[in-house]
């Protein structure tokens, strides 16, 4: 996949500054100057932006048909080893689109859910790829903005961000977000994120185990491109088969985990990446 070009402006966000990517190049998304996801790849990784900071990255079908695609796109580009999803703006996402939620609420429960299982499918999507997937936060992530990051495998935070589930403050639910939210935190903390609608601090947020690592704002695109270079570079066969044994070992029992563990571990000795990076270290 080469990096994406576009004819048409640069897209902006607050303050009328130019959506930029890594190394200050200009980030372009597929389908033209109103792109909602811009897609860059250098180095392996594959940045791909939120790009509605006006509307604070809410998402819409629209972005939600953009991103899902773009994720397909960059499962099957072999120049691609690591995902990273950012935003442009002052806000990483906050959730849904109030407009298109509001007018949801005059069609039948059965267009609904189907509408939801769109958002439902691009979270699918990020958990099936076999390539890692980073979300890059800053600002607010909020309700499925929140749950778009945590369904992701890395959650690398700026500080100063805020996480939080505010639906219940709308007499909503946060349905489509549970089972991300369930799955990072213990059921008390995620009764208590739902039922409140409270925002945590991303300090709180790594304390509960919502997000990975928070980082410092002063180093934060250092960190973070460290990060990504350090997964680009890693063996893409290991980190592949580490997302699947820790997917499926969530419904095993414990001699069961084990037994997957020694497939895995013997499945992992076949790949070239091992070989090689074995051989390499004896020889020093």
């Amino acid at each position: 996949m080469a990096a994406s070009e576009a004819a048409g402006t640069g897209a902006r966000g607050h303050g009328g500054t130019e959506a930029r990517g890594h190394g200050g190049t200009e980030a372009r998304g597929h389908g033209g100057t109103g792109a909602r996801v811009l897609v860059e790849v250098s180095g392996g990784v594959a940045t791909l932006t939120l790009n509605r900071p006006d509307k604070r990255n809410a998402l819409d079908r629209r972005m939600i048909a953009e991103l899902t695609a773009a994720l397909t796109r960059c499962d099957l580009a072999a120049d691609v080893r690591v995902i990273a999803l950012r935003a442009a703006g002052q806000d990483f996402c906050a959730g849904l689109d109030l407009e298109e939620l509001l007018a949801s609420a005059d069609l039948t429960p059965e267009d609904n859910e189907r509408r939801a299982m769109e958002l439902g499918a691009l979270f699918l999507t990020l958990r099936e790829l076999p390539k890692v997937s980073v979300a890059v936060v800053a600002g607010r992530a909020l309700a499925g903005g929140c749950g778009l990051a945590t369904a992701c495998d890395l959650v690398v935070a700026k500080a100063g961000t805020q996480f939080g589930y505010p639906e219940i403050q709308r007499g909503f639910v946060p349905a489509m977000v549970m089972t991300m939210l369930r799955r990072s935190v213990g059921e008390k903390v995620a009764f208590d994120l739902a039922a409140t609608g409270r925002l945590v601090t991303g300090e709180e947020a790594e304390q509960l185990g919502l997000i990975s690592r928070l980082m410092p704002a002063e180093d934060f695109e250092g960190d973070v491109t460290t990060l990504l270079a350090q997964l680009a570079a890693s063996s893409p066969s290991a980190l592949a088969l580490i997302k699947r044994q820790l997917h499926q070992v969530e419904e095993l029992g414990f001699e069961a985990g084990v037994t997957l563990g020694a497939r895995v571990n013997a499945l992992a000795r076949t790949t070239p990446e091992f070989r090689k990076s074995l051989e390499a270290f004896l020889q020093k």
